[in-house]
């Protein structure tokens, strides 16, 4: 076995027949030499019953590991990087929407030794436009505050070699984005781009409120922008509270405010009170992260694990 490939797996029953085949696929590509480790995350559907009745026809050599319960899929691919057994590792999407081909053309370039990990980035994708919309405008705002290195069309997949994978392994800190971990760890990186393809099987199970936790993990844990966006603002805030009290002060001398302004001073209120509470929340974030951080908890479970080594 000299590559690997780690295919998370959550609601994904309809795509797996397909899968099957484009991994038997890459095997003979690989002249035989390739290792599947699928890593169920707690996934709702039959994902499991179906990957375990297939284990024992597979034609390459393959892991099935099941967690206890839904860890994210981040976990499950560190899961599977730790578990697989080749000399070069690739990431799999198990919607397939992502080409085959990019983990050929990442063992290559690894073999090569032209880099440490490769990582694929989409130059187009056939999703909504709402989601590529949405998608293009936070990519856009991470490389302009917190990562500058993220590649225009962000990343979803991967592949590294043996060095790379296990520094990224070392990296146990919980809620935080493995893509930006990526990125954070150096090394070589070469870019390999590709064309998103359109889901045909089953509906994504990426919604709203994963993306939100998403993007607040791969903000909070990468960056102090928004503390020290906090600070400008109270700066900007004292400074105009001191210019508008000398006006007040002005006014008042030159009898300009028989009454006192009972709208400017709810106005004021309001909005002092609710930075204040922006502020709360925010540091609050992150001394959240840092106290689930000295719990030293497992980031993920792993309850049965299941071999075809042919």
């Amino acid at each position: 076995m000299k590559y690997s490939v780690v295919i998370p797996i959550y609601g994904n029953e309809e795509s797996l027949p397909d899968l099957f085949e484009i991994l038997s696929h890459l095997n003979t590509s690989l002249n035989g030499l390739l290792e599947a480790v699928f890593v169920i995350d707690g996934s709702p559907d039959r994902s499991f019953e179906r990957v375990r009745e297939a284990l024992p026809r597979f034609t390459f050599a393959a892991q099935l590991l099941v967690h206890s319960r839904n860890f994210g899929s981040f976990a499950a691919i560190r899961t599977g990087l730790a578990a697989a057994r080749g000399a070069y590792f690739g990431v799999m999407a198990a919607d397939l929407q992502e080409p085959p081909q990019l983990l050929l053309d990442f063992f290559d370039l690894l073999e090569r030794d032209v880099c440490d990990v490769a990582l694929g980035t989409r130059v187009s994708r056939k999703d909504p436009l709402l989601s590529r919309m949405t998608s293009g405008l936070f990519w856009a705002l991470y490389r302009r505050w917190i990562v500058p290195e993220m590649p225009p069309g962000g990343v979803d997949i991967f592949g590294c070699n043996q060095d790379f994978r296990e520094q990224l392994l070392r990296l146990e800190e919980s809620r935080s984005s493995l893509i930006a971990l990526i990125f954070w760890l150096g090394f070589r990186r070469e870019l390999v781009g590709y064309e998103r393809r359109e889901r045909v099987h089953g509906k994504s199970a990426w919604s709203f409120r994963k993306k939100a936790e998403y993007m607040l993990d791969s903000v909070f844990a990468f960056t102090d922008y928004p503390i020290r966006l906090l600070i400008r603002l109270g700066v900007l805030g004292v400074a105009v509270s001191l210019l508008l009290s000398v006006l007040v002060v002005f006014a008042k001398i030159f009898g300009l405010i028989p009454v006192p302004g009972y709208a400017a001073t709810m106005l004021t209120v309001l909005f002092l009170g609710g930075l204040n509470l922006l502020g709360i929340g925010v540091v609050g974030n992150y001394a959240w992260r840092a106290y689930e951080n000295t719990k030293q908890r497992p980031l993920a479970i792993v309850a049965r694990k299941f071999k075809n080594d042919l």
